[in-house]
């Protein structure tokens, strides 16, 4: 079942790739943006991530925490995640992906917009070989609050279909 905007979602807590034990929501920040991704060497998704890292300092100063889940294994995402600024959580078995209404599609990575952002992300070498748990994953981001409710959220259509960093920002000032 989709999450819908509006909606208070239980508190959780998850281990990050880190080690690390992570609630989600905290009393602080802000904001908390979930971004559900594929496999942990796709090429489409750590392309997308690459952008927010590049804009860690902007994301923080809105009072967002990033927590980024792949549907991989934790020694997986080691290979990719490992030195990313974000909270990174592996979920092999999907359990989070079910409990949001993440979805797939064998048609996900057909998408022009999602061809060119795997090509660009191969080139830029961002891409493994192991596709975990399957290439058919679609992208979802959440955006929730202190208290849980849930603020906005977008569920992806094919695999490049996500919120940029322009977009999280702009919600979250609308938001606060």
């Amino acid at each position: 079942m989709k999450v819908q905007v509006g909606q208070t979602i239980p508190s959780f807590t998850v281990q990050t790739i880190q080690g690390r034990p992570l609630t989600v929501p905290e009393s602080s920040p802000k904001f908390t943006h979930l971004q559900f991704r594929r496999f942990a060497g796709c090429p489409i998704c750590n392309l997308h991530l690459h952008t927010f890292f590049k804009s860690y300092d902007r994301i923080e100063a809105a009072g967002i925490r990033e927590v980024i889940f792949f549907h991989s294994s934790v020694a997986e995402m080691k290979k990719y995640q490992k030195d990313i600024a974000f909270a990174a959580v592996a979920d092999p078995s999907k359990t989070f992906y079910a409990q949001f209404g993440v979805e797939r599609s064998i048609w996900a990575s057909l998408h022009p917009r999602a061809l060119w952002a795997a090509i660009k992300g191969m080139l830029l070498g961002k891409m493994g070989v192991k596709m975990e748990n399957g290439p058919h994953g679609l992208p979802a981001d959440f955006l929730i609050d202190q208290k849980g409710m849930v603020v906005a959220a977008k569920y992806g259509t094919h695999a490049y279909d996500q919120w940029e960093v322009s977009e999280l920002l702009s919600i979250a000032r609308g938001a606060g």
